[in-house]
């Protein structure tokens, strides 16, 4: 029995804390934006979404506020997720008018059943005909070409804005995994903290993650990278410009770091042997934004002894699996949340 008949009307969305990704059938990825909405407070109706939202936070009037409406990978605003939803579902249907779609949502793994039903909840207030999801770290997986169905094991650690999620899948299914609560945004605000802290300077979170993007390193570069930033002197109140080095950035990830190594060798100590020596042979892939920080790969491949590969475009492969899931879905049944529970 099919779930559902393939058609062009079907699309998958990856929900991320930090960004939103929509994939449609036969077109590939349609539709990348920053997870931000700016609502206004009288009305209740959309300013903005995406970039022109993210660009809004910590400048909007009293009036407009732009949140981000999940956090930690899960939803924190409600009615702010499904005014995006609705306003990005609305946004692909017109431009490729595909009517009520099916919709097929990548989700954390450690998602309780409330916010599974607010999640589908959502996405049918945002016009979908049907709604099914899968666990991000499945999406990932499957994403990044690994083979999910087969009776070997593969560990993905897929590193997003709100969630690191560590899972060993094998046979269509997570066998072990974990999720951890620190991942870009939190590595963010450790930039935040310890430019405060140590050079008495305030900037942004957008600014902290511009300097993650481009120096962020989990172990020293073979040269010392260096980039210019501004904030407010916490003496004098004043604009303040200062250079800050990769080094001084890997000292303010190193906690956070450190905690998402070790949930990966947390992950390793709980696989079966069998699906231990397949993961030795396989070596661990990386996906997710996280997975771009220099060094990282390689700071894994040592405390693990372990190889470790950054998956191809790490970004996308969650709707990447969403919208492999979609085309074969016979064959893939088994990996979507609702659908096993519907059987």
């Amino acid at each position: 029995m099919k779930l559902f008949g393939i058609g062009d009307k079907d699309i998958g969305i990856d929900l991320g804390t930090a960004n939103m990704l929509v994939t449609l059938k036969g077109k590939g990825i349609v539709l990348k934006e920053p997870s931000v909405v700016a609502i206004d407070r009288k009305t209740g109706e959309i300013m903005a979404t995406g970039v022109e939202a993210k660009d809004m936070l910590g400048r909007t009037p009293e009036r407009i506020k732009a949140v981000r409406p999940l956090k930690d990978g899960v939803i924190a605003d409600f009615t702010a997720t499904q005014l995006m939803l609705k306003n990005i579902i609305s946004k692909v249907s017109k431009k490729y008018n595909i009517g009520r779609p099916r919709v097929v949502v990548g989700v954390p793994s450690g998602i309780t059943e409330v916010e599974e039903r607010a999640v589908e909840e959502s996405v049918v207030q945002a016009g979908a005909k049907e709604v099914y999801l899968i666990e991000e770290p499945m999406a990932a997986a499957i994403g990044a070409n690994l083979e999910v169905s087969e009776p070997s094991g593969s560990i993905i650690v897929d590193i997003g804005g709100g969630t690191t999620e560590v899972a060993v899948v094998s046979l269509g299914g997570i066998v072990v995994s974990n999720s951890l609560r620190v991942a870009g945004d939190e590595l963010d605000g450790d930039i935040v903290s310890y430019i405060k802290k140590e050079i008495n300077l305030a900037i942004g979170e957008t600014t902290a993650e511009e300097i993650k993007m481009e120096i962020g390193c989990a172990m020293p570069l073979m040269t010392e990278q260096t980039k210019e930033i501004r904030g407010r002197d916490l003496q004098t109140g004043l604009p303040r410009n200062v250079i800050i080095t990769s080094t001084q950035v890997q000292d303010a990830m190193a906690e956070s770091v450190n905690e998402i190594v070790e949930v990966v060798k947390a992950t390793l100590e709980k696989t079966p042997p069998e699906l231990a020596s397949d993961i030795m042979e396989k070596g661990i892939v990386l996906a997710g934004g996280g997975a771009l920080i220099k060094n990282l790969d390689k700071l894994l491949s040592e405390k693990t002894g372990m190889p470790v590969y950054v998956a191809e475009n790490p970004l996308d492969c969650v709707v990447k699996g969403t919208g492999k899931t979609l085309e074969d879905l016979d064959k893939l049944r088994s990996v979507l949340i609702n659908a096993r529970k519907r059987r």
